[in-house]
């Protein structure tokens, strides 16, 4: 009797081998890939993805799911645990994934600093969380990941996927999106602070949310968006993702 999937890890299994294929394309397997899969569920993907790269590092917190990952080649790795928590493996060159729903967006944006080696990632998520990655400044789609994602890569591929895919089918509609990493700015961490504290009060103004937060006095921060062509009552979506590394530049 397979594991039934559980609400509370944000788990919805693949259920159709054809969507196998189209991760296959975006992630541009190959033999000498070292795959990260978070989330495998009942292995589908990661039976798929064994059988062409070299690699699979597979982080799993059901334990439940231990009988169905049990067996799946000389080259997995099955590690069970919070990916956010345990310790990733470094030498994991792609992330792909069916991700959870409920941490897609902390895992994606944890990887982009905390695993330096990944130069690919291919991941399902909900529509909303696609388009939020890539999303323009000024949209309401716009917000901290977009930027931190934007800073870090450049998107390579989209498909919007069918409900019909998943078992159990979601509530949501979901999306497979690949992006190439290109190269963090310098000084990365301090930028994703003042990103994070620039979202942090979406409905003020910038300099307002950057003194609630603590990073800067509001005077300051509406001297440093002057200095980089913005008036002082901007706020943070006003902002294109090159613009916060200059920010940020201009703050220290």
């Amino acid at each position: 009797m397979s594991a039934r999937p559980k609400k509370a890890y944000g788990q919805h299994f693949l259920r159709d081998p054809n969507i196998l294929e189209v991760i296959g394309r975006l992630a541009e397997l190959g033999p000498d890939d070292v795959v990260l899969e978070i989330g495998p569920g009942q292995g589908v993907l990661t039976q798929y993805l064994a059988e062409r790269v070299g690699r699979v590092h597979a982080v799993e917190i059901d334990r439940g799911l231990e009988p169905a990952l049990g067996d799946l080649g000389p080259n997995v790795e099955v590690v069970f645990g919070d990916a956010l928590e345990v310790e990733l493996p470094r030498d994991a060159t792609k992330l792909v994934a069916n991700l959870p729903y409920n941490v897609a967006t902390p895992l994606v944006v944890e990887s982009l600093d905390r695993l330096p080696n990944v130069k690919l990632w291919c991941v399902m998520v909900q529509r909303e969380v696609a388009d939020r990655f890539f999303a323009q400044p000024g949209t309401k789609e716009y917000g901290a990941v977009s930027v931190l994602v934007q800073l870090a890569a450049e998107r390579t591929g989209f498909h919007a996927v069918s409900r019909t895919v998943f078992r159990p089918q979601p509530n949501v509609d979901s999306a497979l999106i690949a992006f190439r990493r290109t190269e963090l700015p310098a000084d990365y961490g301090r930028v994703k602070k003042v990103v994070t504290a620039a979202f942090a009060h979406r409905r003020k103004t910038l300099p307002n949310s950057l003194a609630l937060t603590g990073l800067a006095s509001r005077q300051a921060a509406a001297d440093a968006l002057a200095a980089i062509g913005h008036r002082p009552e901007a706020r943070a979506e006003a902002l294109a993702p090159a613009e916060f590394v200059a920010l940020e530049k201009v703050l220290r």
